[in-house]
């Protein structure tokens, strides 16, 4: 009888035995760790993301190098103090940079960039508050002769220079030309040094604030006041007005024109004076007139009858006026004189007008009595 009970308790307790192993098993399965035939052990791999996908790509790398070997990663915007040497890195090996572009206007000695094998380097010295502005480098893809830059490798930051005594970013233009067209938004060009500076727009005739509303007009420290619908009311002469906390500050002056013409290729017409037909022995003149945007330049080329045979004389100029309800227009001419009328200064005059839209082209015929 004993022999019989201590056997029915070995049985159960290699039973209860099996059951624990087959519940600690089933416990790893559902884990993160697996047990493999041969007893080796692997973790789950999860996907990772490519570069491209989680931004590691498409960003070259603009740093700000600090004292004693230090380096700042540079925001979308970064305040900076004046008179203090900047010199900002950028990684890669073929890299070009982008920075306020009055410093190649004036070729300023003050600003050196030098390229290593693994970085490219951007020093700015004694900077001011006129240097405020976009500092940008973007990676540059070549195939063969031909590079430009990858829009997906671009990385900017905006810099202040804070400057208590110029609150509004100086310029060498002391009244500006601001055109207004009805197809597409016009700045007032008024931006700060301080990003913290209350800033309003403000018309001289008749004396008045124009209201910023956020939708209309908008105003953004990096580039100035924006209006988004231009119309012949907002011409005039305005001017930005700038408070922290001492005096208020005036920017420069800014002329509001209004543009009649719309963006494209020269609209061009051609005159002769006397008209034609004229005789042997006189002076003709032939005028190319062109109306324009105010701020697009015009060149002209003129191919005529004696060409490189008889000599004469072309003038070129241009002005702004004024068409009606305030509309302002670019009249371009350009006037080719031949004196002394020859035979062989009869036939086609050709004038072509080109601006950065296009080319037009016209001719007449000048013929002898």
């Amino acid at each position: 009888m004993k022999l019989w009970v201590v056997l029915c308790l070995a049985v159960l307790w290699v039973e209860l035995q099996n059951g624990s192993c087959q519940q600690t098993k089933r416990r790893k399965d559902a884990g993160e760790n697996r047990i493999r035939p041969g007893g080796k052990r692997v973790k789950v791999r999860h996907p990772k993301l490519k570069e491209k996908d989680s931004g590691g790509r498409g960003q070259s790398l603009l740093t700000q190098v600090l004292d004693k070997g230090r380096f700042l990663r540079m925001g979308e915007s970064t305040t900076l103090t004046p008179g203090k040497n900047m010199e900002l890195r950028c990684k890669g090996s073929n890299l070009d940079w982008s920075y306020p572009s009055y410093l190649d206007t004036f070729n300023d000695s003050r600003l050196s960039i030098k390229q290593s094998d693994k970085y490219s380097q951007l020093i700015l010295t004694s900077p001011s508050a006129a240097d405020t502005g976009t500092y940008s480098c973007s990676v540059v893809l070549c195939d063969g002769a031909e590079c430009h830059k990858d829009p997906d490798r671009i990385s900017a930051s905006y810099i202040y220079f804070t400057d208590k005594d110029n609150l509004f970013v100086p310029s060498a233009i002391h009244f500006e030309i601001v055109y207004l067209r009805p197809d597409r938004p016009a700045i007032v060009p008024c931006r700060v040094t301080t990003p913290p500076a209350k800033v309003s727009l403000h018309k001289e005739v008749p004396p008045e604030e124009i209201p910023v509303d956020g939708t209309l007009v908008t105003y953004d420290p990096t580039r100035g006041f924006v209006l988004q619908n231009p119309s012949p009311q907002h011409q005039g002469v305005f001017y930005c007005k700038a408070v922290t906390k001492g005096t208020p500050q005036i920017s420069t002056k800014y002329q509001l024109l209004y543009v009649e013409v719309p963006s494209g290729p020269p609209f061009v017409s051609l005159e002769a004076s006397p008209e034609s037909p004229v005789s042997g022995g006189d002076t003709i003149n032939i005028t190319c007139t062109v109306l324009g945007e105010p701020d697009v330049d015009v060149s002209f080329t003129w191919f005529y009858p004696g060409q490189d045979h008889r000599p004469v004389d072309i003038q070129s100029s241009w002005r702004l006026v004024n068409r009606g309800m305030g509309h302002t227009t670019r009249v371009s001419q350009s006037v080719i004189t031949i004196e002394d009328m020859e035979t062989i200064d009869f036939g086609k005059y050709i004038c072509r007008a080109k601006n950065q839209h296009g080319e037009t082209t016209v001719a007449t015929d000048i013929i002898s009595k």
